[in-house]
């Protein structure tokens, strides 16, 4: 198997396994990673954070989604299936964490992302 096909295999694996993408945890703390690859993970610390403003829920998004570009990376763009794979990692990542953080104005604002494109 190929580096970019074992790749892409990682990267699909990730993407199906929601539960191990991000987790956030009762200590305001999330975590992303992929499961193929247990190396890959980053946490997200927002217990900074006030999730009932505007501010804090836009700052707790981005650092979801740069999480998950962290971990859902793409080593090499000219492969078009793992661009394709990466970003499904990421969107379903991402999906993952504003479900687990159980926030109504979080929710509204990746719903309002998932708008924008």
């Amino acid at each position: 198997m190929t580096s970019a096909t074992s790749r892409i295999s990682a990267l699909l694996r990730a993407s199906a396994a929601l539960t191990a993408s991000l987790i956030v945890g009762a200590s305001a703390t999330a975590y992303a990673a992929a499961p193929a690859d247990a190396s890959a993970s980053v946490r997200v610390n927002y217990r900074d954070l006030n999730l009932t403003t505007e501010q804090g829920t836009q700052i707790l998004y981005g650092r979801i989604v740069s999480a998950a570009h962290r971990v859902c990376a793409v080593r090499d763009i000219r492969v078009l299936a793992e661009v394709a794979a990466a970003q499904a990692c990421e969107a379903q990542a991402i999906a993952h964490a504003v479900r687990a953080v159980n926030s109504p104005r979080l929710a509204a604002t990746h719903s309002a992302h998932q708008r924008q494109g």
